[in-house]
């Protein structure tokens, strides 16, 4: 089913484009991953799925309804975590989260379990009558996400979740979001920095001065990257094994092998970049030919290429 659709969506404030013709489709139980540096639009877009803010034209939808005809029906169908929101200081946590349910009109009974539930998934239930002006800056994150969760959204809006979080707290909230992904939320989340969230979605999307200069799945992406496999061969002895084979030796065999586009040396490592349609049954049998001719491998492996460097790779030139 999807969950966000974008049409043409703008944004413009009198010459300057926050946004333009965004153009983005989500499905259910999608994690995206919105990157781009501070002012590239993320948060705008944001607002707006949020109905926060009214684009200045183009269309958006959430669980099939129109940002313009069912703002209100939107607001129950959604959680959106701001960047910076304020809390009540003189409040428990536990407080804060009843004060909020009862807005969402959930009342009794019903009220203090969904209150110790969103506890529980955020890992706060031991701070439920501890004051919120006592919350570190990651238990305030992870507060705010406590508070959108009550009326169990279907999508979720989170903007730069783990900004000022230590590295800790970075990863704490990274496992969150996964945990949340593994229970078919459909889940939004900005970032300007790409690392946070490259091992936890599956769609990811790159804004630059609010235009979308990548969108796609993370396995597309890849494809696009690498299409063809790249191998890492580490001798146990570069510098020579007792049969006198050396990496130098290991280089010019690999050169010489029908597979292998081309072999180059990168400090104690070979890196073989194997030509385009070989497979992998083909490609493997490179290991046992290597120990026939004597030579002693450490390691045999296909290279693999995180997102970053996928991103860098596809917007070389476009983001300058």
């Amino acid at each position: 089913m999807e969950m966000i659709r974008t049409e043409d969506l703008t944004k413009q404030y009198g010459k300057l484009f926050a946004l333009k013709a965004l153009n983005l489709s989500l499905e259910e139980g999608d994690l995206f991953g919105f990157i781009g540096p501070n002012g590239s639009g993320k948060t705008t877009t944001m607002k707006i799925l949020a109905t926060l803010l009214q684009p200045t034209w183009g269309e958006a939808y959430i669980c099939g309804l129109s940002i313009y005809t069912r703002p209100k029906d939107i607001r129950r169908q959604i959680g959106f975590m701001p960047d910076f929101f304020g809390v009540y200081d003189d409040m428990k946590v536990i407080e804060y989260l009843e004060f909020f349910a009862s807005a969402y009109r959930i009342r009794g009974t019903a009220r203090k379990k969904v209150c110790d539930d969103v506890l529980d998934l955020v890992d706060l239930g031991y701070k439920r009558e501890a004051l919120v002006t006592s919350l570190s800056r990651g238990m305030t994150q992870r507060l705010g996400l406590a508070r959108v969760l009550l009326h169990d959204p279907a999508v979720l809006l989170l903007d730069e979740p783990a900004s000022g979080l230590d590295p800790r707290a970075r990863i704490e909230m990274r496992e969150l979001l996964k945990r949340l992904g593994g229970r078919g939320k459909t889940i939004m989340v900005s970032s300007h920095i790409l690392p946070e969230l490259a091992d936890i979605c599956n769609k990811v999307g790159i804004i630059e001065r609010g235009d979308m200069l990548v969108n796609a799945e993370v396995s597309e992406i890849m494809k696009k990257v690498r299409d063809r496999p790249v191998l890492i061969v580490e001798l146990l002895d570069p510098a020579g094994s007792p049969r006198g084979r050396s990496a130098g030796d290991a280089l010019r065999f690999l050169s010489d092998q029908p597979e292998v586009e081309s072999a180059d040396r990168r400090k104690d490592q070979i890196v073989v970049t194997v030509k385009k349609g070989v497979t992998l049954d083909v490609y493997a049998e490179l290991l046992p030919r290597l120990i026939a001719e004597g030579f002693r491998i450490r390691s045999f492996h296909e290279e693999e290429i995180n997102l970053e460097t996928a991103f860098m790779t596809l917007t070389k030139g476009m983001t300058a």
